[in-house]
């Protein structure tokens, strides 16, 4: 039973004891830390769920589809089916429901939920720099860290298997990240808190991180893809002009304009939505987006595991015709609250949203939320597009693969420890590879796992016409 210090991120305080008591020193958090390893052996957290103790994997993933809309559940089961990586991407219900019957560290972090490769990328800072973290927040709520360590590095041993690599490269691959993760981790404890909540990973640090030229180029192609993926290069992708006017183009089922009727009775929704989504935000981005109009509104789908939940792209223009697309998305409850409790937010989009904020040390300055009483669904609110990049991780070579799941271990490290408790997690990992061959053993556990559960899909799921 993890003890109070070791709880996830307070988003109330208490008041009183912060007036009266001091906060424990790293010193004495490092040693709960390493008492709690005590508790939860690191070597335990090798274990995966015997096939005895599982939920069946396509159950899981058919009881989502209940909520889904119906008509885009195929493609969600064609986009899964693409590889074992991609089932991977779309099967978060299914690990965390994995995850949730072996031990884990019982300290608890603000995780993403959903840590595998390719929910991390390049995107804008505030001040419009590129900056490198985790981008994929729908799952996010606290949980045990070592939850995100292993969907990281599982998906690390996915991904070197889809490859071609060998068994023994994906299992070093998948160590790599885990080994990255805990060094960060020690680095960060002797950091100063707010160091630490600043501190961010931009190109510049990505290019002493890695070492292959794999990854370097896939880093330069993110890059300059990055630079090209503004509100402007969205709007000439996803709109056509249409007697003189700016409209979405149509392109079933990926994206599908409101027309006509349907988005005469859509708007009255989306004008009470947005009011709800601009009381999320600060004055200065309400003023900001006092400055636009909407234009048009259309169905997007996203994703993978997103197939199916409800997605709007919103086309506004300031008076001279200057393009901003805003991505409007369903947030459900977190596949990970069956396990680790509702969340603290009763409203799904606000909980993925402070997320975000806790995790990622800048990020989209127009993200809220919207949801409540009065609407049937939780939705937030973001940017489509800004200077977003992702590394393309199957055309990485090995070693590509190998230094990008390091990357990715430093970035989660500190993602965990903006709000976390770094000196706490240290101590529990302790200085030696322990912790490493763990987490290298339970991936190539689950990559088998994963593989079964792929290849019972593909048995059960007709090919698309």
């Amino acid at each position: 039973m993890a003890t109070e210090q070791q709880q996830g991120p307070r988003y109330e305080l208490d008041v009183h004891r912060f007036f009266t008591q001091s906060r424990q020193t790293k010193v004495e958090r490092h040693a709960l830390g390493e008492a709690q390893r005590a508790i939860v052996p690191l070597e335990q957290l090798a274990a995966v769920p015997t096939k005895k103790n599982r939920a069946n994997a396509l159950s899981i993933l058919h009881g989502q589809d209940t909520t889904r809309e119906q008509w885009l559940v195929p493609l969600r089961y064609e986009r899964m089916g693409m590889s074992a990586f991609t089932f991977l991407r779309g099967a978060a219900g299914v690990m965390a429901s994995d995850l949730s019957k072996t031990p884990n560290s019982g300290i608890s972090v603000q995780l993403c939920g959903d840590a595998h490769l390719n929910n991390f990328g390049l995107f804008a800072s505030h001040d419009r720099s590129l900056v490198f973290d985790i981008n994929d927040f729908d799952e996010t709520l606290p949980g045990p860290f070592d939850w995100d360590v292993k969907r990281l590095a599982a998906s690390v041993a996915v991904a070197a298997l889809d490859s071609g690599a060998s068994k023994k490269k994906a299992r070093s691959a998948a160590q790599a990240a885990a080994t990255a993760y805990r060094n960060t981790m020690s680095i960060l404890m002797d950091i100063s808190t707010m160091d630490v909540w600043n501190l961010r990973v931009d190109t510049d640090v990505l290019a002493m991180v890695e070492t292959g030229k794999s990854l370097r180029e896939a880093t330069a192609r993110a890059t300059r893809k990055s630079m090209l993926s503004t509100s402007e290069t969205a709007t000439a992708k996803l709109t056509t002009m249409v007697d003189g006017k700016r409209r979405f183009r149509s392109d079933p089922p990926i994206l599908i304009p409101l027309r006509d009727e349907d988005r005469e009775s859509a708007t009255e929704v989306v004008e009470l939505a947005y009011a709800g989504y601009l009381k999320s935000l600060p004055a200065d981005r309400v003023a900001l987006l006092g400055q636009y109009s909407l234009i048009d509104l259309a169905h997007k789908v996203v994703g993978v595991g997103s197939v199916g939940t409800r997605a709007y792209v919103l086309l506004l223009e300031d008076g001279d015709g200057n393009p901003l697309v805003l991505q409007v998305k369903e947030a459900a409850a977190s596949v990970l609250e069956k396990y680790v409790g509702n969340s603290y937010f009763a409203n799904h989009g606000q909980r993925v949203v402070v997320g975000q904020q806790v995790l990622q040390t800048t990020g989209d300055p127009l993200l809220g939320w919207v949801g409540g009483a009065e609407f049937r669904y939780d939705f937030y609110v973001r940017q489509l597009k800004d200077l977003k990049g992702a590394i393309d991780v199957a055309r990485l070579t090995y070693k590509g693969l190998f230094d990008y799941a390091r990357v990715c271990g430093v970035t989660l490290a500190r993602a965990h420890a903006r709000v976390g408790d770094p000196a706490m997690v240290s101590g529990y990992l302790g200085d030696d590879d322990t912790f490493d061959l763990a987490i290298a053993d339970f991936s190539m556990e689950y990559a088998r796992i994963n593989a079964s559960d792929y290849a019972q899909m593909k048995d059960q799921t007709p090919s698309p016409a």
